[in-house]
């Protein structure tokens, strides 16, 4: 089993979004914007579109995001080794309106985080392991990695990353508060603020 890094890598993200004039463009945010004084749940999974991560996880977290918010979770973020255009479909196709895609399209973020796996055995190259950690103001303070990381595994474990579970540690920590409310503006002519994804 491995272990997540213990704090929030500098690292920057590109993503593709479209302007209320209906320009597409490419907007650039790190972690800086994403994570500095924040307190945020992540997920990492192995990609878009696939069963487990469609049918389960990524909803499983949409479902339950006001929960999380009232808990003191000022936002939820899926990491997944995609580019930025299959996410933003990802997004579309899951009807998410809260949980916001990472697109980690280098991998980049997902192998400074240490959840960097081979899975060439079904063709899908460097792709993110299974995992959830609850972030607070970069300071990773709990991890939820599934059993059995390595390369090329077979199956797909999903048990310690659930979001219910994940919820139930956030409770734990007992602060309180409502998350607070985050603007994520890319510039004054993108239709997008809050929901990037």
């Amino acid at each position: 089993m491995s272990e997540l890094a213990t704090q929030i890598p500098p690292f920057k993200i590109t993503k593709q979004v479209t302007t209320t004039e209906g320009v597409s463009k490419f907007v650039e945010m790190n972690d800086v914007d994403l994570f500095d004084g924040k307190r945020i749940v992540i997920f990492g999974l192995p990609g878009a579109f696939t069963p487990t991560c469609s049918g389960q996880q990524l909803p499983g977290y949409e479902e339950l995001y006001n929960d999380f918010r009232q808990a003191g979770i000022d936002d939820i973020y899926c990491i997944t080794v995609n580019d930025t255009f299959v996410c933003n479909e990802w997004a579309q196709n899951q009807g998410l309106v809260n949980v916001k895609i990472i697109p980690d399209g280098s991998a980049q973020l997902t192998i400074k985080l240490g959840m960097d796996v081979r899975k060439d055995n079904i063709g899908f190259g460097v792709r993110s392991w299974r995992y959830a950690a609850i972030v607070d103001d970069r300071e990773i303070v709990q991890t939820f990695v599934e059993d059995g990381f390595g390369d090329d595994i077979e199956g797909d474990p999903y048990e310690a990353s659930k979001p219910d579970f994940v919820l139930d540690n956030v409770k734990a920590f007992g602060w309180g508060d409502e998350g607070k409310h985050i603007d994520l503006e890319f510039s004054d002519s993108t239709d997008i603020k809050e929901n990037f994804s």
